[in-house]
């Protein structure tokens, strides 16, 4: 179905995609690295850290109505024109944090816009991951399509690890008077050129073969179609989904905090073992999404990655709770090793869990859903649990529950690796 289109259309077509999805995780990384310096700026007095993370756990809130209205359109309109809008949305919300004036400025008006911003970021964010994984996909030649749409999440963490260079070099570079008062500001603003460079991409490209082979008026109602025949796939792309999204944030934002709070860990040694963690990852990603592509998705990769999971969660843990800095680089490193096969496949095989003429709403439903539920509430999960229970050792027993729910749901998940890119387009098998 790809086999007309020339190979740099289909790479210009994946850092297209890979652009806007880059905006929004560099936003996150950036948001949780600065968080003290906007508590400083927006919310000033004794819950100020509370507020910060409250305003940012908006955008969790706002993600699922964005995915089901661009999720609509999307498998409507196409995905070209919705990921145009979905990109605007993002890196102007973004650039709008870093020019808000404080607290001090213009007072309460100050929070009021910053959770405006976040809402519009959260909002237009919720149509990405969809619109973004489809692109990727439907652009892959057939042979290709699990490394094509594992930059999705290559993507995703290499924004993190962007964000993290620079608020460390920054850190350095500035002291800390001066990287409350303007510093954190600085990566906000290089978000609207990024976004225009992708939009200008985006728009460039024609829209991706697959949707132009199908029939998006037989799709009227493509959110009532997926609720109706699809369900069953909805359900287990969320079960498959929730593992790693519980890594991701526990890596990201769970164990930052609890490394520097609880064990004392210096703030510089705990960015240090995040930085080596996800550079593990992304060197390996490819060379696993290039295997999937060879040897099929589902036994090698989507269940062999959670069950190694529920082995290693507690001897993971144990390197983690030693205090030692070596030790908490090697599980830092353990983890992005064990989370790279399944990544490097995920995204491919959720996507074709949904056929074209719905698959922008399918995905979105079921990524929105997993993340908001399972992913942004996850260091609460891990904080409740850590503290009712008072048992360090708790996250790992979680971690092996959500893992195991993922190694059903892969089970359950026909794997579509082998079949023609034309039929997983039209119709996909739902048992």
């Amino acid at each position: 179905m790809t086999a007309s289109v020339p190979a740099p259309v289909r790479r210009k077509a994946v850092l297209a995609a890979s652009i806007g999805n880059f905006i929004e995780w560099f936003e996150f990384g950036l948001y949780g690295f600065f968080a003290a310096a906007i508590a400083a700026n927006f919310f000033p007095g004794s819950h100020s850290l509370i507020s910060t993370f409250a305003a940012f756990g908006v955008s969790f809130v706002l993600r699922p109505l964005g995915a089901l209205i661009f999720g609509h359109f999307g498998d409507r309109m196409g995905r070209r024109t919705t990921l145009s809008i979905s990109i605007i949305g993002m890196s102007a919300a973004t650039f709008i944090i870093g020019l808000l004036p404080n607290y001090d400025g213009i007072g309460l008006a100050a929070p009021i816009l910053l959770v405006a911003a976040r809402v519009v970021q959260g909002f237009s964010a919720g149509g990405e991951f969809g619109g973004a994984t489809a692109f990727m996909v439907e652009y892959a030649p057939s042979h290709r399509r699990t490394f094509y749409g594992s930059w999705q999440m290559f993507t995703q963490f290499a924004a993190t690890l962007v964000a993290t260079v620079i608020g460390a070099l920054l850190s350095m570079a500035l002291t800390p008077e001066a990287l409350t008062d303007w510093g954190w500001r600085v990566p906000f603003l290089v978000t609207l050129p990024l976004g225009a460079i992708g939009l200008y991409l985006r728009l460039r490209l024609d829209e991706t073969p697959e949707f132009q082979a199908s029939s998006p008026e037989d799709s009227s109602a493509p959110l009532m179609i997926t609720l109706r025949e699809h369900w069953p796939n909805v359900l287990k792309v969320i079960g498959l989904i929730i593992s790693g999204t519980t890594c991701t944030y526990m890596v990201q934002a769970f164990w930052p905090a609890f490394l520097v709070k609880n064990l004392n860990v210096p703030q510089a040694d705990m960015f240090i073992a995040m930085m080596v963690g996800i550079s593990a990852l992304l060197l390996t990603c490819p060379a696993w999404a290039l295997l999937a592509d060879r040897l099929g998705r589902r036994k090698p990769f989507l269940i062999a990655t959670p069950l190694a999971l529920m082995v290693l969660a507690v001897p993971m843990y144990q390197l983690i709770l030693s205090g030692s800095f070596s030790l908490i680089v090697l599980a830092y490193v353990l983890l992005g090793l064990l989370m790279a096969p399944s990544l490097a496949a995920i995204s491919t095989a959720i996507a074709e869990a949904f056929p074209t003429k719905v698959r922008y709403s399918g995905l979105s439903l079921a990524y929105s859903a997993a993340v908001s539920i399972f992913g942004g509430s996850t260091p609460l999960i891990l904080s409740a649990l850590v503290e009712s229970t008072g048992n360090p050792m708790s996250p790992a027993y979680y971690l092996i529950a959500v893992a195991a729910v993922s190694v059903l749901a892969a089970i359950a998940l026909t794997d579509t690796a082998t079949k023609p890119a034309a039929e997983v387009a039209q119709e996909v098998p739902v048992r």
